[in-house]
C-alpha cells in the first residue's frame, strides 16, 4: 500500500475542513478533508449534482453549525461520516470518498483506488 502525507493532523481543526490538491501520475485533482469528533474523512471536491467544487471560500466545506458538509452552489447538505446527501437536488446521492488514515500525527492519502474518474 502506498500512502502520501496530506497535512499534519493538528493543522485540521475539530470540527473543521481543508481543501487540498492530490495527484496521480501527474494529473492533479481536488479533494477535501473534514475532521469531526476526532475522525478524519476525505472526499473529492465535486458536487454529485453539478460537478462543481463545493467551496466558494477556500477550506470552507461545512455549514455554519459544522454539522454537515454543504455545497456552496445550491446549499445541498451531506453527512460528514459517509458523504450521503440529506437535503438538496442530489438527495440520496453521495460525495466520492477518498481513503485517508491518520498515523503518527499525519493525515495520509491511501493511493489505492484514489485515481480520478
Amino acid at each position: 500500500m502506498s500512502e502520501r502525507r496530506l497535512c499534519r493532523l493538528d493543522e485540521l481543526a475539530d470540527p473543521g475542513s481543508r481543501g487540498l490538491e492530490a495527484s496521480d501520475t501527474g494529473l492533479p485533482w481536488d479533494i477535501f478533508l473534514v475532521r469531526s469528533d476526532g475522525a478524519v474523512h476525505g472526499y473529492r471536491n465535486s458536487c454529485p449534482h453539478t460537478g462543481a467544487p463545493l467551496d466558494w471560500t477556500p477550506d470552507q466545506f461545512l455549514d455554519l453549525d459544522h454539522a454537515f458538509i454543504q455545497c456552496a452552489v445550491h446549499g445541498a447538505l451531506f453527512r460528514i461520516e459517509d458523504g450521503v446527501c440529506l437535503r438538496g437536488p442530489c438527495l440520496g446521492q453521495a460525495l466520492r470518498p477518498v481513503p485517508v488514515q491518520v498515523a503518527e500525527g499525519w493525515v495520509l492519502l491511501d493511493d489505492v483506488g484514489t485515481k480520478p474518474a
